[in-house]
């Protein structure tokens, strides 16, 4: 399809998906507002493994409240060390300054053990706002690990109900999973719409979709609207990039509005970004929770089945990363790498050697922070690792 075309084509199909989820912030903070102003509870939270079925069956909002704005670093650094994960340092400058609505509107947060820096991050976050410690247990292939992880998870219904004076039964449960069943549904279709080729969205398109708050109608109407953007391309023979492009899967640290630099620079190299295994793509979405038998059992299973590198061994991250280098006809690996998030650091010598060797496939490591400093130098690398595949 000649440039002028698609250019008409783009036009065409600009959907106002697209301009909604980039500044969904506003609409976000309005609808938390207003929730809370005739008496719902908020809870925030900073890791998939949070269960937002469970926050909705006490009728609450689920909130993310992953930093990732580079403004609030500087902050953070007057207290955490400033060699620790951009991530940690953006959520906690936000408690510091005050910046962040949502996470102002919060009445609990759930502090989930992920990692040492978020663990002791919290005990500083803790003093200042109301919190609840979810343990995580990591032995992934043990049964006494998830009966650990359940009992967890039964707890953080007991401390819900007793914040909300509410009881969680198990019809709201079921309610509860349906509804964020029909949402994950929706985020994987989206993701879906990468393994065209040639294909009919960019990577970075498709990260702007992201929200923070779960079970907010106005998102699955605007998702319902991306996907239909998308049918429209695909019936048009709309290309987001040639059919030569090299298709880049992205493992590794999530991203986020303000943090999707890798991806650009990807993009702008000539590449494209075919999907995000990441827990901000589709890590926490390729599986549903089961609506057969016990709810509260299903909730569980299905988030403690998370390939996180923090889990041992995880070998279900392979697992993931060969069904999707498969399905979505990936031609490289790109692991993206926060500044010292030590379990996804050292966990790519495992995850290289794995593409390399059983995927057969080019990878790239790339180890960064949220600043443009080193983006020229990263472009450098990028494109060496297209070049090397065209």
């Amino acid at each position: 399809m000649s440039a002028l075309k698609n250019s008409d084509v783009t036009e065409r199909f600009s959907s106002s998906a697209l301009d909604y989820f980039t500044s969904s912030i506003s609409d976000e903070i309005r609808y938390v507002s207003q929730q809370k102003s005739i008496g719902r509870g908020v809870v925030g939270f900073y890791c998939e493994f949070t269960p937002r079925d469970l926050i909705l069956a006490a009728g609450a909002i689920p909130i993310c409240l992953c930093g990732t704005s580079i403004n609030t670093i500087s902050h953070a650094e007057t207290i955490l060390p400033s060699n620790l994960c951009p991530l940690i340092k953006s959520s906690f400058g936000y408690a510091l300054t005050g910046g962040c609505p949502l996470l102002n509107d919060a009445d609990l947060l759930v502090a989930e053990t992920t990692c040492d820096g978020k663990k002791k991050m919290y005990e500083i976050l803790s003093k200042k706002k109301n919190m609840h410690v979810l343990e995580l247990t990591q032995k992934v292939n043990e049964q006494r690990a998830f009966d650990l992880w359940l009992a967890e998870i039964q707890e953080l219904k007991e401390v819900l109900e007793k914040t909300f004076d509410v009881e969680i039964t198990d019809q709201k449960l079921r309610d509860a999973i349906r509804a964020m069943n029909e949402e994950r549904s929706l985020i994987l279709a989206i993701q879906q719409l990468g393994q065209y080729k040639p294909s009919i969205v960019t990577g970075l398109e498709v990260a702007k979709t992201r929200y923070r708050v779960a079970g907010f109608d106005s998102h699955l109407e605007q998702m319902k609207s991306f996907l239909t953007m998308g049918q429209q391309r695909l019936e048009s023979g709309y290309e987001a990039a040639p059919k030569h492009a090299p298709r880049v899967l992205l493992t590794g640290c999530p991203t986020g509005h303000g943090t999707e630099k890798i991806i650009e620079i990807i993009e702008e190299c000539g590449g494209v970004v075919i999907v995000q295994e990441a827990c901000s793509g589709i890590k926490g979405v390729f599986e549903n929770v089961s609506e057969e038998g016990d709810p509260l059992t299903a909730i569980a299973r299905k988030h403690f089945n998370i390939p996180c590198s923090c889990m041992t061994p995880n070998t279900g991250r392979e697992r993931l990363l060969q069904q999707l280098a498969r399905d979505y006809k990936a031609d490289a690996v790109v692991d993206l790498v926060w500044q010292a998030c030590h379990t996804y650091n050292v966990e790519s010598a495992i995850i290289g050697e794995f593409v390399r060797a059983e995927l057969g496939l080019s990878y790239l490591k790339v180890e960064t922070d949220y600043s443009n400093s080193d983006r020229e130098q990263l472009k450098v690398r990028v494109q060496t690792l297209l070049e090397l595949i065209e």
